[in-house]
């Protein structure tokens, strides 16, 4: 495949390569290249050659940051439903794909992971994060939910790790990623390349001589305080606990819980209730359905406008604060 290409793969040694090739746009992920992924993945899985899959991303700015959220926004404003749809469905299964593959997958992470980025990541066994790489689930800010699996395996996070993450959309970097799960293995961004090439000639036994060891925890401090504030019932309640902290660690949280759509923190934190007891293919459908009322709510293009399009940074939110929130209409998205 040649370089000009959005994802390119080939095969190295014992290893499958996948690697997405957008760099100029962070790697941001289309309906083409989630389609690209998944054939390369079922002909590697086929292939006997093929010892474990490595995925990166081209540059040094991004892992991937998500899937196009531009183009999402445009397809929903120009009636194109069953495009978004289309976008939406395969990703999830590629997700799903990922989970329950039969070889290593190993997804090599430098730079930004958002989104659709960790949903082709933390579902694989293996995920290496160097100093640089930086996670989040900032969906809420565009008047969303984190998709991709998020409602299944963030709630299943240490504790109400992942729903403070989840809500907030909040970053964790370096190797706090491993400490909080997003990651499975650290590793210098020196060394990666060493590592990517071991990986072609060892396979998955590099992992052992390559990670390094992790240093303490960054949010350790604060766990205790996280659990008793975000395992209130409702956004408010959680809003007034945060309110009440004395730690510094609840200032930005508190501060995101005023920026992002306070109908996106309802839904999401009622998604991740429901999910709960799902298993992962049961979220990515239930995800998928609540995708068709939550785009169409007027918050997920105006979240869009002002955060990648106008990129004013002022979205204005219908309703403007928590204490508006309509139970009975975020209900009506669950339907």
């Amino acid at each position: 495949m040649s370089d000009d290409a959005t994802v390119i793969i080939r095969r190295d040694g014992r290893a499958g390569r996948i690697l997405l090739n957008r760099p100029r746009v962070l790697n941001t992920l289309t309906l083409d290249m989630v389609r690209a992924m998944t054939k390369a993945l079922i002909e590697f899985r086929d292939d006997p050659h093929v010892h474990a899959v490595v995925v990166e991303g081209t540059g040094d700015r991004a892992f991937c940051a998500g899937g196009d959220i531009r183009a999402l926004r445009d397809g929903q404003l120009s009636g194109d439903r069953a495009g978004v749809e289309e976008f939406f469905r395969e990703e999830y299964d590629l997700n799903f794909l990922i989970a329950g593959y039969n070889k290593p997958y190993v997804a090599l992470i430098d730079g930004i992971c958002m989104g659709g980025g960790i949903g082709v990541s933390v579902h694989g066994a293996y995920r290496v994060a160097t100093e640089q790489a930086m996670f989040a689930m900032p969906e809420t800010a565009i008047g969303f939910f984190p998709d991709i699996g998020g409602t299944f395996f963030l709630p299943r996070l240490p504790g109400q790790l992942g729903v403070y993450l989840g809500l907030t959309g909040l970053r964790t970097t370096g190797a706090d990623a491993v400490h909080a799960g997003f990651a499975t293995h650290f590793i210098s961004r020196a060394n990666l390349p060493a590592l990517s090439a071991a990986l072609a000639d060892i396979g998955v036994a590099a992992l052992a001589r390559f990670a390094e060891k992790l240093p303490p925890y960054g949010l350790t401090p604060h766990l205790e305080a996280i659990d008793r504030c975000f395992a209130a019932d409702t956004i408010g309640e959680i809003a007034a606990r945060l309110a009440a902290e004395a730690g510094e660690w609840a200032a930005p949280a508190l501060q995101a819980f005023h920026h992002v759509s306070p109908t996106a923190l309802a839904f999401t934190l009622e998604a991740f209730r429901r999910a709960a007891d799902m298993t992962l293919r049961d979220a990515l459908d239930a995800e998928f359905r609540l995708t068709r009322t939550t785009m169409a709510y007027p918050d997920f293009a105006e979240g869009v406008r002002a955060m990648v399009v106008d990129k004013d940074r002022q979205p204005k939110w219908s309703p403007a604060s928590i204490d508006a929130i309509q139970q009975a209409e975020v209900a009506r998205m669950f339907l």
